[in-house]
């Protein structure tokens, strides 16, 4: 029959999203840089820019959540969906890469690095001891691991009552993983601009605590799709992405808390003295 379909790949009909998504960072990252140079306009610029973003993040998920119930996601296309979020995150690795490269770059040679003297930690920089919020942190983050875990088998086999509590337990840890990390960074006794210690700490554990803000926006998005009846346990790919990030998370976390909070804290400085040896 003419206008059929006689394929299992889904072409998209044209659409002004990308258009729209574009133009909405571009404003976000003019007033990200004005509000940076102190211009008057920059603040409001990025906010209006944020909400820009936001926005068509919504109606872009939304209308993939909508192809999806439609049936456009066949079982050739969902194969193709795990090839483009397993690059994503193998991309988002080589992010976090590049943060950890920075900071044993600066802990095992101190000497190339002007302003801390030679020493690491540099001087005046009071540690964080490891095994206090860092330690909780690390035991929310391996328990929301497999509360996730429970949610997904629970979807797999059908116990639509697990799957929702799983979501909940890991939806709620994973907000007070967060909540710890801003008490944390509030008593930190240094800034992002208190030397490079400062700034690669923060820039690391910072940004993996962005990723644990999208991660549970994304969970949240799954446990309203749960609600509304979403998910069979032959299809439900957007759970599975968000299994597979959360997952992703937890891992640069167990890095992290080993190598900067316990390696940097109790056994950098002796390595610095003679990282060779």
């Amino acid at each position: 029959m003419a206008g059929s379909k006689t394929h299992d790949f889904h072409i998209l009909n044209p659409s002004s999203r990308p258009f729209m998504m574009s133009a909405a960072v571009l404003i976000l990252a003019a007033g990200a840089i004005g509000w940076m140079h102190k211009m008057g306009w920059g603040m409001p610029t990025f906010f209006a820019g944020l909400a820009a973003v936001s926005a068509m993040f919504f109606l872009w998920w939304k209308d993939v959540v909508h192809e999806a119930n439609t049936g456009d996601h066949t079982p050739v296309v969902q194969i193709h969906h795990r090839y483009g979020m397993i690059l994503f995150i193998a991309s988002e690795v080589m992010f976090f890469v590049a943060w950890f490269w920075a900071y044993f770059n600066a802990a095992l040679y101190p000497s190339l690095h002007e302003g801390i003297e030679g020493a690491w930690p540099p001087k005046g920089i009071e540690l964080l001891d490891p095994f206090v919020f860092p330690l909780l942190n690390t035991l929310i983050l391996l328990l929301s691991g497999t509360s996730v875990t429970w949610a997904h088998h629970a979807l797999i086999h059908g116990d639509r009552k697990g799957l929702k509590n799983g979501l909940w337990v890991t939806i709620a840890l994973g907000l007070i993983f967060t909540c710890v990390q801003a008490y944390e960074y509030h008593h930190a006794e240094y800034g992002l601009a208190d030397s490079i210690y400062g700034a690669a700490f923060y820039m690391a554990t910072g940004f993996h605590g962005f990723h644990v803000i999208v991660g549970t926006i994304f969970l949240i998005v799954c446990l309203a799709r749960t609600y509304k009846g979403d998910f069979t346990p032959r299809q439900h790919f957007g759970f599975e992405a968000a299994a597979w990030y959360w997952h992703f998370v937890d891992v640069v976390w167990l890095f992290l808390f080993i190598s900067i909070y316990v390696w940097g804290s109790k056994f950098g400085a002796a390595v610095a003295q003679n990282p060779l040896g």
